[in-house]
């Protein structure tokens, strides 16, 4: 779709996932039971986290955010997603376009910000840990909490303000089955070669780095562990292993997308579905999968309901589980 010069789209038009209408309907299914799995695992810490008193920790605090913000991040693309995979026509408006790209980059910088909380937050608890308590406090980290959303926010309103100011008149096919920054600013009726750059080293290069930094802080961390004696080095490695395989995760994908030219290649679709819509999915398997203080609070929190169902009184024996359990 070719418009006259000064003539801005009013919508994109999605090549989406497959054009196999019997592929789209087992793409569909299997995308549906992810997400759904996506919101009741992270419901499910989260819940988890604010009933039970022994997870009023700063590192389940930390642990309950990423959640919210796994549930918002897969919500922006995965509803969408499904809605296209049994369309005729998959399209989005101008506005619901650059809206998506919005929430898409605020949420996606929350996700790194918090999982650079929760390296500090390790290294705290592992170096200094008779003024843990004090140094990651509840006040600190609801602001450190605060922080990492604001940032997520500066993040995406650069990106958008670098996009919005582009001459938008066609071609309006976006090779892709959402909108992110590499597909819509390859759609400038313009020379973008000066701002590509700047957006790789924006996204791509910053993402590069603070991968870098993070898996150098664990390194740290790994080592601080190894010298220190105790029953809970095992405990200590076993979480710091499930945090560097989730900021593995997250950031191989966003250095893949961001850190190179925006043209596209034959792993974009693979790659943009993993970083959209399995990687929220995983990260509750992870951390609780591996980790026995969150099977025992849910071993608990299923017990309390088994409490309410039977009619019984919950709350005395709900004090009694924290006690003997």
């Amino acid at each position: 779709m070719e418009l006259g010069n000064g003539t801005r789209v009013e919508k994109f038009i999605f090549l989406g996932l497959t054009q196999n209408q019997e592929l789209s309907v087992v793409l569909f299914l299997f995308l549906l039971f992810v997400y759904v799995t996506t919101l009741l695992g992270n419901l499910l810490i989260m819940v988890t986290v604010t009933w039970d008193s022994r997870l009023h920790t700063p590192m389940y605090f930390l642990l309950r955010n990423l959640s919210v913000a796994d549930i918002c991040f897969s919500s922006i693309t995965a509803p969408k997603v499904l809605v296209d995979l049994l369309a005729q026509r998959k399209a989005i408006s101008f506005n619901g376009c650059f809206t998506q790209m919005f929430f898409f980059h605020l949420i996606g910088g929350v996700d790194v910000f918090s999982l650079s909380l929760m390296a500090l937050d390790r290294y705290v608890a592992i170096s200094k840990p008779l003024h843990y308590v004090t140094i990651m406090s509840r006040g600190r980290c609801t602001a450190l909490i605060v922080a990492s959303w604001a940032g997520g926010f500066v993040h995406s309103i650069v990106q958008i303000s670098l996009l919005l100011p582009l001459p938008f008149c066609g071609p309006n096919i976006v090779d892709g089955f959402y909108c992110d920054v590499p597909q819509v600013l390859t759609l400038a009726c313009t020379d973008t070669s000066s701002l590509e750059l700047l957006m790789i080293s924006n996204s791509g290069l910053l993402t590069t780095l603070w991968f870098v930094f993070l898996l150098v802080s664990y390194m740290v961390i790994l080592l601080l562990i190894r010298s220190q004696a105790g029953e809970g080095r095992g405990k200590a490695i076993s979480t710091c292993t499930a945090h560097i395989t989730v900021v593995t995760l997250h950031f191989v994908p966003c250095i893949y997308v961001y850190a190179r030219p925006f043209s596209a290649l034959p792993m974009d679709r693979a790659v943009s579905i993993n970083l959209t819509v399995i990687i929220p999915v995983l990260n509750p398997l992870i951390y609780t999968l591996r980790n026995q203080e969150m099977k025992a609070a849910m071993k608990r929190l299923r017990k309390r309901f088994t409490l309410f169902e039977k009619g019984q009184s919950p709350s005395r024996q709900w004090a009694k589980m924290q006690v003997h359990s």
